[in-house]
């Protein structure tokens, strides 16, 4: 009896008309229609001054023959290099680069300085060269956590001091001590 008043129920409510109004529509109207603006177009004169004539370059003749003979570049996937070149006029340079952990510094992504192993570069290489003046010079160098460490005989030498260093004297004195003041009010109380 109860499914019976429950579907009846049911039945009357889908058989009133909905109350609802229909979906609003806008009023359509025909879009406005402004003419195109009309601008005149702007002209602009060439400039007044000519552009500077510059000559060409004139090279000296002595390196205009100067070619490369030969030249490798090696690079190997564990991060170390090898490349070197050399040219007609006898200049030659090579260098080698390998990927070597060390201790420096490192920041975390909070910028905190922490020291410990690091990964670096150690290169080393040579450079080979005549100078205009006929002079041969020969150019090892080295950079590693020792630093750039240059080696020729063409570089200057720090000069080598062979005497004693001075020593500052010794006193042998002893140093006044400043008298201690403690002071009272008066009644015989010390005041802190």
């Amino acid at each position: 009896m109860k499914l019976f008043f429950v579907a009846a129920f049911l039945a009357v409510a889908a058989a009133v008309p909905s109350s609802y109004k229909p979906e609003y529509k806008a009023p359509s109207s025909p879009a406005p229609n402004y003419p195109a603006p009309k601008y005149p177009t702007p002209s602009y004169p060439a400039p007044a001054y000519p552009a500077p004539a510059y000559p060409a370059p004139q090279y000296a003749p002595q390196y205009a023959d100067i070619t490369i003979t030969s030249q490798s570049d090696e690079r190997n996937l564990d991060g170390s290099t090898q490349w070197s070149y050399a040219q007609s006029d006898y200049t030659t340079r090579e260098e080698s680069q390998v990927q070597k952990k060390m201790q420096g510094v490192t920041y975390d992504s909070y910028g905190k300085e922490s020291y410990g192993e690091v990964l670096g570069n150690t290169n080393k290489g040579s450079s080979y060269w005549v100078s205009p003046e006929g002079q041969k010079f020969t150019l090892t160098w080295a950079a590693d956590e020792a630093g750039f460490q240059p080696k020729g005989d063409h570089l200057p030498v720090a000069p080598v001091h062979e005497y004693e260093l001075p020593v500052a004297p010794v006193h042998e004195y002893e140093l006044p001590v400043a008298p201690v003041h403690i002071p009272f009010n008066g009644k015989g109380y010390k005041i802190y």
